[in-house]
């Protein structure tokens, strides 16, 4: 979340969607919250630690399945930053998704899976090494967004061939070979 805001120059995004894990609530609002330090007690003891407050312009839901007898029976969404109105303006605006979901983190997560078998579930080719871990990550998703041709993209100038990811952003302009890819200077002078 850290990197996320530093990119985004401390601007949130328009919707923030997950599912309901904890951890993203409090990663949010440090990224994107406003830091309010409490005021000193004259107590003895070690001071408060500083409180995070979201900006007026941060809007979260969550993504909440019932779930009876191990299936999943409803799925409903729960706004936990902003209104249900700012929710709703987001997801008109949007040009992917009219409903909140976690669809396309759930298949990030299972092409990445996919690739890269450290992350396989019940394996044992499960990383022992945070740093190899890091870098076979690093190679994964790189790797898929410049030498991957995926199906269902288009290129941006409308002309017919394979495209990736980073050719959809505007970042390429062919799909890069894994050789190209791994012999390209890193820092450009």
């Amino acid at each position: 979340m850290q990197k996320t805001a530093k990119r985004l120059n401390g601007k949130p995004p328009r919707l923030v969607t997950s599912d309901e894990y904890k951890p993203y609530k409090k990663a949010l609002l440090k990224a994107f919250g406003e830091k309010r330090l409490p005021r000193r007690t004259g107590k003895r003891g070690r001071p408060k630690g500083p409180r995070y407050r979201p900006k007026k312009e941060l809007v979260y839901a969550t993504v909440c399945k019932t779930r009876e007898k191990g299936r999943v029976t409803k799925i409903d969404y729960r706004t936990v930053f902003g209104t249900d109105e700012q929710v709703q303006a987001a997801l008109a605006a949007s040009s992917c998704s009219r409903k909140v979901n976690t669809s396309f983190i759930e298949r990030h997560n299972g092409t990445d899976r996919n690739r890269c078998s450290r992350k396989v579930r019940k394996s044992y080719c499960f990383s022992k090494d945070w740093d190899v871990h890091r870098a076979a990550t690093c190679f994964s998703y790189y790797s898929y967004n410049f030498c991957w041709a995926v199906r269902t993209l288009r290129r941006p100038d409308g002309k017919p061939g394979p495209c990736s990811p980073a050719m959809s952003a505007g970042l390429a302009d062919h799909v890069w070979t894994i050789r190209e890819w791994l012999l390209y200077p890193a820092c450009q002078y």
